[in-house]
């Protein structure tokens, strides 16, 4: 049972002994360190509901609590104004978290909570026929994010990459094809060798006419109809813009380190969506509309189109299709959609209808509203043309890393091409990832290189080349890293009371701890809290900001106090001394080393 779980028990029955109701107990870590580790404003609230003073309620707690069983967790337990309840954690617990750390190496932090529970992730979800903007990194990494940390904690996740390869842009892109060199049906072939860039292009140009041309969209409308009412020409068309996009994404996901378990288009569920539009009639949800078939949903005034009134399908029918072959294939706890905030209405509509048709309940479904990366005069827009390629993005950020491991000349000395190679691919794709995530996927991002590529601040280089700082003052010194326990004695290591070799060298912490060895003490155990609460908030930012925390602590330990060589005076304390600072090396590495590769970013022995 973690710390936060068990004082969180403690108080409650404390609440319950004094005969007070059990509200909501929330324990937070206070800021200033100087109050504790953990806070809670219990006390407050009860006072307010039962009109008491606050001190006074929260002294009765505290001393409810003296008689818990809370001896080797808790060393202090202070009341301050106006009620609020601080704990200090033991230098027993500190030592307890430290052997675990130790003992569970890289899988520290790891949890069943979610055993037996499914959860499906939707996330990236590119258009056909567009290539990847830096828009479309929002989505793929927070919901990368999101799958590992979920993964960490137990679950079966599923991830999704649900491709917008239907509707009516279709239409427009088949309409710009038969406008441009190829020109009638035994002119397709030719389109094995058009790019990516190309088609978009098309749907640019399009957009453009169709700006001073309104009735554009009518024809391509029509071209949409005929490739779902199965078309031979407007199939072949659709077919080769597919397969060229999707052989690029791979391309690009390869670039990012990212997978996905699945990759069903829009048009896998072409031969679904007509139970979705019966389910409706039979339960009298749909209505007849100036030719189209409509869902209305309580408290939202725009209607959800099953059916345009030209027979089409629309993006509610696919998704609500989805909702329903999902459900029923893998029964998942909850569906993630990693998707833009400008999507807000379609997801209230399309999550409403779903349950008003049983396919699930509201609380089945969570839409994590990414905000946009926006140029200096506004948005980025694929209609407009007005995008920034994310593969050039991509090259650019490793062209820059590798310029950042040539100023290293040691270093760079010491590497083959390869490994150059592959650091420089690590740093760049780590510092373009890492910037997302540092922001609250609500938030809007504006691009900045500098901050991507901060060597002393909240970015990936900085934590990666601590991690590597970490693991060189590991290699240096007569322990190794090596399986699920990170530290191994060589035969010179210390040796229990028994003369027995001991697992791993001795890291009890000392009877006086410094400052700094004692700030990271108080650093490891929220780990698995935050990986816990990065999930369920679906803010992948709050580990980005633990990993910053941790690291800053440890280098200012690095700085500060001799590891390898203890200058301490008192020669019998010095190897003791040295373990201890060993241990807390190797903790910081193992959860910077999960942390960053939680976030899909990984972290180079070297730098």
């Amino acid at each position: 049972m973690e710390i936060k779980e068990k004082l969180n028990r403690a108080i409650k029955e404390a609440l319950s002994k004094l005969s007070f109701s059990v509200p909501l107990v929330e324990l937070e870590h206070p800021q200033d360190p100087s109050h504790g580790d953990y806070a809670t404003n219990v006390a407050l609230v009860l006072a307010q509901k039962i009109g008491k003073d606050p001190m006074e309620v929260a002294q009765d707690i505290k001393n409810t609590l003296e008689y818990e069983q809370l001896n080797e967790l808790i060393a202090k337990i202070d009341i301050v104004r106006p009620g609020f309840i601080n704990f200090w954690l033991s230098k027993d617990e500190f030592s307890r978290q430290l052997t675990e750390a130790i003992k569970m190496g890289e899988g520290y932090g790891k949890s069943d909570d979610g055993k037996g529970k499914t959860i499906v992730a939707e996330y990236s979800s590119p258009n056909i026929a567009k290539r990847f903007g830096i828009g479309h990194l929002r989505s793929t990494i927070i919901g990368h994010a999101l799958y590992n940390l979920y993964k960490f904690l137990g679950y079966e996740v599923i991830s999704e990459n649900h491709l917008g390869d239907w509707g009516t842009q279709f239409g427009a892109i088949i309409s710009e094809i038969k406008k441009s060199k190829i020109k009638n049906q035994n002119d397709i072939s030719k389109l094995k060798n058009v790019t990516l860039g190309e088609l978009e292009e098309m749907y640019v140009r399009f957009n453009r006419e169709a700006h001073n041309k309104p009735e554009l969209w009518d024809e391509a409308r029509a071209w949409f109809k005929k490739l779902e009412d199965g078309d031979r020409e407007a199939r072949e068309i659709w077919k080769a813009c597919v397969k060229v996009s999707i052989a690029e994404f791979e391309r690009i996901y390869a670039l990012l380190d990212v997978s996905f378990d699945n990759m069903h288009g829009e048009s896998f569920y072409e031969d679904k969506m007509s139970e979705v539009i019966e389910d409706a009639k039979k339960k009298k949800l749909a209505v007849e509309d100036e030719g189209a078939f409509i869902m209305r949903v309580p408290n939202i005034k725009v209607p959800l189109i099953l059916l345009k009134s030209d027979g089409a399908t629309t993006y509610e029918t696919r998704d609500l299709a989805a909702i329903k072959w999902r459900m029923r294939e893998w029964q998942p706890e909850k569906i993630l959609y990693e998707v833009g905030a400008e999507q807000d209405l379609h997801f209230r509509l399309v999550f409403a209808a779903a349950e008003l048709l049983g396919y699930a309940r509201l609380t089945h479904f969570v839409h994590i509203k990414h905000g946009l990366y926006r140029f200096a005069e506004g948005k980025m827009s694929t209609r407009a043309g007005r995008t920034v390629n994310l593969e050039d993005i991509l090259q650019e950020a490793v062209v820059r890393a590798e310029k950042i491991l040539e100023q290293s000349k040691t270093l760079s000395a010491k590497l083959s091409k390869k490994e150059k190679s592959t650091i420089s691919h690590a740093v760049g794709i780590g510092a373009v990832k890492y910037f997302d995530l540092l922001h609250h996927p609500g938030s809007e991002i504006v691009f900045s290189w500098e901050k991507m590529f901060l060597l002393t601040g909240n970015s990936a280089p900085y934590l990666q080349y601590t991690h590597a700082r970490a693991r060189s003052v590991l290699r240096k010194s007569s322990l190794t890293l090596a399986g699920p326990a990170p530290l191994h004695p060589t035969p010179t290591s210390s040796l229990d009371a028994a003369g027995a070799r001991v697992g791993a060298p001795r890291v009890s912490p000392a009877s006086h701890l410094a400052a700094e060895e004692l700030s990271l003490l108080r650093t490891f155990y929220k780990f698995p809290e935050v990986v816990q609460e990065a999930a369920s908030q679906y803010t992948p930012n709050l580990l980005c900001n633990f990993l910053y925390d941790l690291a800053s602590k440890y280098n200012l330990m690095y700085n500060n106090l001799p590891i390898l060589e203890p200058e301490e005076a008192i020669s019998e304390k010095r190897e003791e001394i040295r373990n201890l600072r060993l241990a807390l090396t190797a903790v910081t590495a193992n959860i910077l080393k999960t942390g960053l590769n939680l976030l899909g970013i990984q972290t180079p022995e070297r730098m």
